[in-house]
């Protein structure tokens, strides 16, 4: 694999590396924090933290595809 291939290939790996961290940061810090004055009861601010783990779950399968597909096209599955 020529050398423009794999820089193209590690620029897309991290912009989509990018894009779900981002997710992750905003799912995890960002809405608990901003959302605790509207969630004053402790019940449903433990229910939104509960919601976040499906978020981190969805964003780790969501990665695999994402990986996959890269791989695929630039030829680098197994």
């Amino acid at each position: 694999m020529d050398k423009n291939r794999m820089k193209a290939y590690w620029k897309e790996n991290l912009t989509y590396l990018a894009i779900l961290m981002g997710v992750w940061f905003v799912a995890g810090y960002i809405l608990p924090i901003f959302m605790y004055g509207v969630l004053d009861d402790t019940f449903v601010f433990w229910m939104a933290q509960q919601g976040s783990i499906y978020i981190f779950v969805i964003l780790i399968f969501s990665y695999v595809y994402l990986m996959n597909r890269l791989d695929t096209k630039y030829n680098l599955d197994e």
